[in-house]
């Protein structure tokens, strides 16, 4: 990217995003408390409708992990209205697409249809917000299912493995202690009766934020939303307790025997992010440092590692600072042939102590910005990237309006708070390592395991439903 075009995109996207998207999203509430947020986006005659539920598997106590995420499955399984299968028949029959997926924070469904079947959509979301049957048969079939994705997923994947030990080792005190999935034996035991509790406990207007982007008039949404979920009656809800992660008290680190073909390691410092963290600029000093250590090729730990020193295999850096709790800054890599673990570690930690020790330069910095800038205005051309947008950070407890300002804040970072966040978190008491230990593989089925995942692990934050 020629260096001219730098300063340009910096101080020409706060000025897109403000007159393209601040100015469009309109937001409503309906006296049930349902929250709707709508954006016009008339490039073609198609609207994505989304459903968020402020609940996920951060929310789930010991028993009963994943729960959310089995509740997101049986979504599909019907009311006296719509029988089991009939909501996606329906909207495939209208020419639509339509799936699901839970995080640690949210649960959200989505169809993408003709803007004239929007009224479809609502009428059939609005039915199994508060009217789903959890019936015993189908729960018991899809339970069943529910385990055997985790198999596929967690057991069959010795980093994944690793993966869930490491964050549990990492988050002691919060819902982060466990995977979206859940563990087996909470899969195992649960039962019809606690799905129903926790549809009941937490499905309802109130609690749920509506968002369409697309082909729409914002008014007219309003009206349709108000017909189809005006009706629907508030809920009562838990009480939510506050969850602060412990402090950590010294390095900690694991090591993870399974069989598989590659040795691999995660490591992870306890940091905050922006929602628990209002005074400080750190989150988003953190997304800068992730983006200059880890932005595709020209990120300093595949030109350093990978390319240079030859060490890693695969080497990334990774950090959402739109968690709902605290969160981590993760390092994952695959040694390359005849290095070791420790051999990436430390190149790792090299690269670590360059940024505690020299100030990032500024024309480097610069780089990075744009590249986040870019990354940013191209993410906004799919509508459901729009709309997810908004779901996820409104379902969080942050605004919307916080995409426009996030860039406004990156653009701020300097090297001086670049060093002094790195050298305020990136400590040995915040750390978390764990290791994948090869063990011999003892099967044709065992075959493959282990290689380098195509994508950094833990990094997608949501398990999708596929029908």
């Amino acid at each position: 990217m020629p260096r001219s075009i730098i300063p340009f995109l910096l101080l020409l996207f706060p000025v897109m995003a403000m007159s393209n998207m601040a100015n469009d999203v309109q937001s409503y509430e309906l006296p049930n408390g349902l929250k709707i947020f709508v954006q016009e986006d008339h490039r073609a005659p198609v609207v994505v409708s989304q459903v968020w539920y402020k609940v996920g598997s951060s929310y789930e106590p010991n028993g009963i992990t994943g729960i959310s995420h089995a509740l997101e499955h049986m979504m599909f399984k019907g009311t006296a209205k719509h029988g089991p299968g009939e909501f996606s028949r329906i909207i495939a029959e209208n020419g639509g697409e339509e799936n699901a997926f839970t995080s640690t924070d949210y649960t959200a469904y989505y169809q993408i249809m003709d803007a004239s079947k929007l009224a479809i959509s609502f009428e059939m979301e609005a039915d199994r917000m508060r009217n789903l049957i959890v019936d015993q048969k189908e729960f018991e079939k899809e339970i069943q299912v529910v385990m055997e994705e985790r198999r596929m997923r967690i057991e069959d994947s010795p980093q994944h493995v690793a993966y869930e030990r490491f964050i549990a080792a990492a988050n002691v005190s919060t819902g982060y202690h466990h995977l979206t999935i859940g563990w087996m034996n909470d899969i195992r035991n649960m039962t019809a009766k606690d799905l129903q509790k926790w549809y009941e406990n937490w499905y309802g207007p109130n609690n749920a934020l509506l968002v369409v982007v697309g082909d729409v008039k914002p008014d007219e949404v309003y009206k349709l939303a108000e017909k189809y979920f005006g009706e629907l009656k508030p809920i009562e809800l838990p009480v939510i307790k506050p969850q602060v992660e412990l402090k950590p008290l010294g390095k900690q680190q694991l090591v993870v025997k399974q069989p598989a073909q590659l040795p691999w390691f995660i490591m992870g410092y306890n940091v905050p992010v922006i929602k628990t963290d209002t005074k400080n600029n750190d989150p988003y000093v953190l997304s800068m440092i992730s983006a200059i250590l880890s932005d595709g090729n020209s990120g300093r730990l595949d030109k350093h590692l990978v390319r240079n020193q030859q060490v890693a295999a695969s080497i990334s850096a990774s950090y959402d600072p739109t968690d709902r709790l605290s969160g981590l800054f993760k390092f994952q890599g695959t040694p390359a042939q005849y290095h070791s673990v420790a051999d990436v570690q430390k190149a790792v930690f090299e690269q670590i102590n360059a940024l505690k020790e020299k100030p990032v330069a500024a024309n480097e910095l610069e780089k990075v910005k744009a590249g986040v800038v870019a990354a940013k205005i191209y993410d906004k051309d799919a509508i459901s990237n729009q709309a997810t947008e908004i779901g996820s950070l409104e379902s969080v407890g942050l605004s919307w309006k916080l995409r426009d300002e996030f860039i406004k804040h990156i653009s701020a970072v300097t090297p001086a708070q670049i060093q002094e966040v790195a050298r305020r978190y990136f400590i040995d008491d915040n750390l978390t390592v764990t290791e994948l230990e090869p063990l011999p593989l003892s099967s044709k089925k065992s075959k493959g395991k282990g290689s380098p995942p195509a994508e950094p692990i833990g990094t997608e934050d949501k398990h999708t439903r596929v029908h």
